[in-house]
């Protein structure tokens, strides 16, 4: 993996926090219908899908809580996992540079 793999996966997961964000700022929202992303890796490019979750036809809001919260904390985790990883190339193309010259 690459740095610009990693940074399309942190792309992709802040956009899995916007959304999931969102649908918990309408959770009394009533009607409301949220939206769901789907984070996928298509052609060594990682990215964000949003689509709208399916409609129960339920007149409160359809924002799932128990989904939403664990969601958020798989995003922050991946995001801070992809942060490591470009840290860590940024520090062996320095130790390479360095042992060059």
């Amino acid at each position: 993996m690459n740095i610009s793999n990693n940074i399309a996966s942190i792309q992709a997961n802040t956009t899995v926090l916007n959304v999931s964000a969102n649908n918990i700022a309408n959770v009394n929202t009533d009607g409301f219908i949220p939206k769901d992303t789907r984070v996928t890796n298509d052609a060594n490019s990682v990215r964000a899908t949003i689509r709208k979750a399916d409609d129960n036809g339920s007149s409160r809001s359809q924002t799932d809580l128990a989904k939403e919260i664990p969601d958020q904390i798989i995003a922050q985790d991946a995001t801070a996992l992809n942060v490591t990883a470009i840290k860590t190339q940024d520090e062996m193309m320095g130790t390479l540079l360095d042992i060059k010259t």
